[in-house]
């Protein structure tokens, strides 16, 4: 007996070994086991499938231990590996190392534990056992390879070796399971005083130790209100000593008992819709249920704020009565915040959320529950796709637009959309897209009878669309010839909103202080040495950053050309903005949402929720706060750059432009009045901004796909972008040129390039782009995958190309 195990790295293909006698009863496909690859390195593969046909050129080794009684993922789950590994052009072993939490995950390679008993005292160490020791008590477990890094050496082992003497850490090489169940004390009375007669008796009898009287009363009151009681919350109620309950416990009076619990706080289960749909909104649902059971995918294209969520939690109920599970998916880990709290009102403990601000433990715990069926819903960003459903009914993908869906870096680089309407296809579920600006794909399947199509274009409580104004900034040119940032248009709106005691949001796509910094004598623009970018500058922590590769500098002074001190500031971001708006409106309470402000992981939640019950006036930000947030009280919203917006040197500037705007101004009037948008643009009469103006998302549609089918774009065509990257130029040229002359002969009318992308050097990595755009014919997009495997492989086996980093991005955005 064989089986065919993956392994959690990017090997080309999956291998075979043996099963040992002992392991033939329990061993099924999805379980874990315990295996040797190479000489020495031990790994914990995943039985993709169990046969009997011997491998031809190797001798299999015998699987070493089993990990799992029961599979941790499910025969559908191992599908939508395989389907993503080809479709993507990965390894299923990078699917795996995405797809599974890292306690799922083991290999051996060594790795350093911090040893918590020694604290954080750290003043004795030297320089670099001190950089080693701080990592540890941060990260809690380092691996050899993060060590060379932090000391940028190859020669680490002397200073691992003080550090383990020393006892602040210790070696960890062993395959183990991380994983552990967290366990809380309770504490319980001794049946002895169950009785109120014995339990009366001991309370008029005690005549000492009143502070143990105390936690006593304590105790009996909290059993009274909550039932269980914990040890922690016990000891915080009565301001008792671990002393004074450990006096308890020896006169047997109480006892303590260790028992399991979840790391994530449930609700009770519940389903509760205390809501009615407006006659409309009834329609429509009867509409996505009819084309669901016609098709099995729907997009619901409905303007912002008519009430689809409503529509959501409608067909959410339905599934669960049946006893389904429901796959709600979103782009972005600030939107569950909000979504989370109206799903649990309705659906109490039944639901769950799953994102990568988790900790480790948390997620193999929700994973669990998903797989035993715990779980009915699941909210949560694109890795969610992976958890293992078993009774899967229905995947909603609100916000399908969002390019953030897209996963950019590591492999595999798959679309959390694509991904999740496989998914349901396999368990013969069905598919909701919503969105309130489709993308062209989905709407052009959905015209074109693929999906079907359900359209909701008026909003709730028949409020109108926004208005949009524009602000010509053209004549608008600070006494520095720098842009301005709020125009005088702009600045009357916003302090009219204030006075009404109502909420402004402004939108700029830039973060930071300044985009860039230019020398006002010679035009010297600082940048990043391992990028060619320009750096950004953020005032708070006074530091000059690179986006690309996250490098910090500190702040120019003076101009490396010329020596000149006098810098213009070109540009600004949200921090810049922010600090305009305090000064202008230094009575306003300013808040700024970005991703340097939102790192924690209840971050978003906190902020949100302050702007929700008006602790804040006036809200900066990032993409962010424009995507599907639902506030009350906004009345005017600020795009400050739209131009910024319109010049991306990419096919789908305009869909992106008009899809950004559109839901930017969607925020702005949704409950009472219908509000109003500020555009601040150089061009007014941009074709593209009179279609905005309009709120016609069909003449958008209909003018880009016409250009779209002239210049073969998706949806008429499918597009693999290889990147090719090197340390050296000269290399990544010659190796692109004739990687495209070997395509040519086979897919020449197809391909563009090799060409040097707008960024052309990240991380000390020189990049050439090829684009490749096949007509949607499966067999030829096969057949072309093939080909650059193929091809790749062939560019590795010569030596002066062998390191050189071929990146294939299937429908890239």
């Amino acid at each position: 007996m064989y089986a065919e195990i993956i392994i959690p790295a990017a090997l080309p293909k999956s291998y075979t070994w043996s099963v040992p006698e002992d392991m033939r009863e329990s061993l099924q496909p999805g379980c874990r086991v315990e295996v040797n690859l190479g000489k020495s390195k031990k790994y914990a593969g995943l039985v993709k499938r169990l046969h009997d046909e011997k491998p031809e050129f190797y001798e299999t080794k015998e699987i070493i231990s089993q990990l799992d009684k029961e599979p941790v993922v499910f025969p559908e789950q191992l599908r939508l590996w395989e389907w993503l590994a080809g479709y993507y052009m990965c390894s299923e072993g990078e699917v795996m190392a995405a797809a599974l939490p890292a306690h799922f995950k083991l290999s051996s390679e060594t790795i350093l534990v911090f040893n918590e008993e020694y604290g954080d005292e750290f003043s004795a160490l030297d320089h670099d056992e001190y950089i080693v020791a701080e990592a540890l008590l941060l990260k809690k477990e380092l691996g050899l390879s993060e060590v060379q890094q932090l000391l940028d050496s190859s020669h680490v082992y002397p200073v691992i070796n003080r550090l383990i003497q020393k006892r602040i850490c210790y070696v960890w090489e062993a395959l183990k399971q991380t994983y552990a169940p967290k366990k809380e004390a309770y504490v319980l009375l001794n049946p002895v005083y169950t009785e109120e007669e014995k339990l009366a008796e001991l309370l008029n009898t005690w005549n000492r130790a009143p502070k143990q009287m105390e936690l006593l009363l304590s105790y009996l009151h909290l059993l009274k209100t909550e039932g269980e009681v914990t040890k922690a919350a016990l000891l915080k109620k009565s301001g008792a000593s671990d002393a004074q309950l450990k006096g308890l416990t020896e006169k047997q009076i109480l006892r303590l008992e260790k028992r399991e619990v979840d790391r994530i706080k449930y609700l009770p289960k519940n389903v509760s819709i205390d809501f009615s749909l407006t006659e409309l909104q009834e329609k429509k649902l009867d509409e996505c249920r009819v084309r669901l059971a016609e098709k099995p995918v729907c997009l619901l294209h409905g303007v912002t704020s008519s009430g689809k969520t409503n529509i959501y939690i409608r067909l959410i109920e339905e599934y669960i009565r049946q006893g389904k599970q429901v796959l709600y998916l979103l782009p972005e880990i600030a939107l569950t915040s909000q979504v989370i709290r109206r799903l649990q009102k309705h659906f109490g403990g039944y639901i769950g959320i799953y994102h990568s601000r988790f900790s480790q433990n948390e997620r193999v715990e929700i994973w669990n529950k998903v797989k035993t069926g715990e779980l009915r819903v699941i909210l949560g960003a694109r890795s969610s796709v992976f958890l293992p459903f078993h009774q899967l009914g229905l995947v909603i993908c609100d916000e399908e637009h969002d390019p953030s869906f897209k996963q950019q870096e590591p492999a595999p680089r798959y679309n959390g959309r694509d991904a999740a309407i496989y998914l349901a296809a396999l368990f013969g579920a069905k598919t909701l897209l919503g969105s309130g600006t489709p993308s062209l794909e989905s709407y052009f399947n959905a015209v074109t009878g693929k999906y079907g199509l359900v359209e909701l274009l008026q909003r709730f409580g028949d409020l109108q669309l926004p208005p949009i104004r524009f602000v010509d900034t053209r004549s608008l040119v600070q006494k520095d010839k720098t842009r301005i940032i709020l125009s005088p248009a702009l600045i009357s709106s916003v302090e009219e909103i204030l006075e009404r005691g109502k909420q402004v949001i402004l939108f700029q796509n830039r973060r930071g202080y300044a985009p860039y910094q230019v020398c006002a004598v010679c035009g010297w623009i600082p940048q990043c040495k391992y990028c060619d970018v320009s750096l950004t500058y953020h005032k708070l922590n006074n530091k000059q950053v690179c986006h690309y590769c996250g490098t910090t500098y500190p702040p120019v002074h003076s101009c490396a050309a010329c020596g000149s001190d006098k810098f213009l500031q070109r540009n600004f971001g949200t921090e810049k903005i922010e600090e305009q708006l305090q000064e202008t409106f230094p009575r306003a309470r300013v808040a700024r949402m970005d991703i340097d402000t939102v790192k924690g992981k209840n971050a978003h939640d906190t902020l949100i929720r302050q702007f929700e019950e008006g602790r804040i006036d006036i809200l900066v930000g990032t993409q962010m706060v424009v995507k599907g947030l639902d506030f009350d009280h906004v009345d005017l919203v600020g795009i400050l750059d739209a131009d910024g917006l319109l010049h991306f040197a990419d096919f789908r500037v305009n869909e992106r432009a008009f899809q950004l705007m559109e839901q930017v101004s969607g925020r702005a009037g949704r409950k009472e009045a219908t509000g109003t948008v500020l555009v601040q643009t150089s061009q007014p009469g941009h074709p593209l901004l009179q279609i905005v103006q309009q709120h016609d998302y069909r003449a958008m549609y209909t003018e880009e796909v016409i250009k779209r089918k002239e210049f073969h774009y998706p949806p008429f065509t499918r597009i693999i972008q290889l990147t090719f990257k090197h340390k050296f130029k000269e290399i990544v040229d010659r190796a692109s040129v004739q990687f495209a002359n070997r395509l040519k002969p086979a897919f020449g009318t197809y391909l563009v390039g090799p060409a040097e992308p707008v960024i052309g050097r990240i991380r000390n990595q020189y990049l050439m782009e090829l684009l490749i755009k096949l007509p949607r014919d499966g067999a030829l997009i096969n057949r072309c995958k093939r080909e650059i495997l193929e091809e790749t492989a062939m560019l590795h086996q010569d030596k002066s190309f062998r390191s050189v980093t071929v990146v294939a991005d299937v429908d890239p955005v």
